[in-house]
């Protein structure tokens, strides 16, 4: 019998799959005896944002039949993503495990991120050559998660730093310099992933505040990606370290042409505050920065989306993300069909192979 994936093939990249562990005891092994019985106490010992989804936010046929949480089974993983579409490769981004940089203990989050990248070796990248690792690190303390991509930067399957996108001061700020110092020593983009806004010692999820309803903490998400990335430009950080990129994970696509239009025309009035910057904020962003698809805006009009696509480049920007398991899970072979298969081609691989290094899937070791 001829597979989904087989039927409809297609060279696929997937920039954001959320694995899972089936408790913070799991990362104990990986822990120095001095934080282990927090962990063991308090199971976590960080602040949920407090917003509640009326529709879950996990598929809930991604719960293995132990019962342990969805997305926390390497096997499951791959038959339900991997096998299913014929995904060449799959970038682990994590999950509750991003909370790290909202916590008010700046070592025991360095510590939980130091845990967690060793489980994430360990469990996920020997299970499956076709899993590669976003190593975690905590923002509170740049120098410690520096340290932390010295430690584990130059692993073959690590491909990504990842950050939360919840934070007290703009991520552009050179308190935070060394991080990309060290991601772009080790040839490594960071990212920046949504989920922990309002949360722990994070600003409030808004520029307006807290709103009510998860509805509204959800779409008001694309607000914090927006700071960022005007952080990140104006403060230098390109210009500073050349080389580094960028990777905008599940924020939404729709917000980049008014943003770029925006500081580009304040730029030209205001370019004396950032004499650093030599070209057009716009012209930094498509050079550096990168952007996932899903949760991607979806107008009743595809051709308005193409029109968004034509204003960001997205052949150069843009990546395919499928966001397993979450229960907004964009089907590779349902999403992006109004796209010529050009765009497409560089949408769902090709830009990533580029980002991320990759070689070809015959390179790739066969599966365990």
């Amino acid at each position: 019998m001829e597979t989904k994936a087989a039927s409809r093939r297609i060279e696929i990249v997937d920039c954001d799959v959320h694995n899972a562990f089936r408790s913070y005891l799991d990362l104990l092994p990986y822990l120095a005896d001095v934080w282990k019985p927090r962990v063991t106490a308090t199971s976590y010992g960080g602040v949920p944002s407090g917003y509640f989804s009326p529709v879950g936010v996990m598929r809930r046929d991604a719960r293995p039949d132990d019962g342990s949480p969805e997305g926390s089974s390497p096997e499951l993983t791959g038959v339900q993503l991997l096998d299913a579409y014929g995904i060449e490769y799959a970038i682990l981004t994590g999950s509750d495990i991003l909370r790290v940089s909202t916590m008010t203990d700046p070592d025991y989050a360095a510590a939980l991120a130091s845990a967690y990248n060793d489980h994430l070796i360990a469990t996920w990248l020997e299970a499956d050559p076709r899993f590669l690792g976003a190593m975690i690190i905590a923002t509170q303390d740049p120098r410690q998660a520096a340290k932390e991509i010295d430690r584990i930067g130059d692993h073959p399957r690590i491909v990504e730093v990842m950050m939360s996108g919840a934070t007290r001061v703009p991520l552009g700020q050179r308190q935070y310099w060394p991080i990309y110092e060290a991601a772009e020593r080790h040839g490594l983009p960071v990212a920046i992933h949504p989920g922990t806004e309002g949360s722990g010692i994070a600003n409030p999820p808004t520029a307006a505040g807290y709103p009510s309803t998860y509805l509204e903490w959800h779409t008001d998400l694309s607000q914090n990606f927006m700071a960022q990335t005007v952080s990140m430009v104006c403060e230098g950080v390109f210009v500073q370290f050349p080389k580094l990129m960028l990777v905008l994970v599940e924020g939404g696509i729709g917000w980049l042409p008014h943003l770029m239009w925006r500081l580009d025309k304040n730029y030209k009035a205001l370019r004396s505050e950032v004499p650093w910057l030599t070209r057009l904020p716009s012209e930094y962003i498509k050079e550096h920065v990168r952007l996932t698809t899903q949760p991607i805006e979806e107008p009743a009009n595809p051709e308005h989306l193409l029109q968004i696509f034509e204003m960001v480049d997205a052949g150069r920007t843009v990546m395919y993300s499928s966001d397993y398991p979450h229960w907004d899970f964009d089907d590779p072979f349902w999403a992006f069909r109004f796209v010529p298969d050009d765009l497409k081609r560089r949408i769902f691989a090709e830009t990533a192979r580029e980002l991320y290094k990759l070689p070809s899937p015959a390179a790739v070791p066969a599966r365990k």
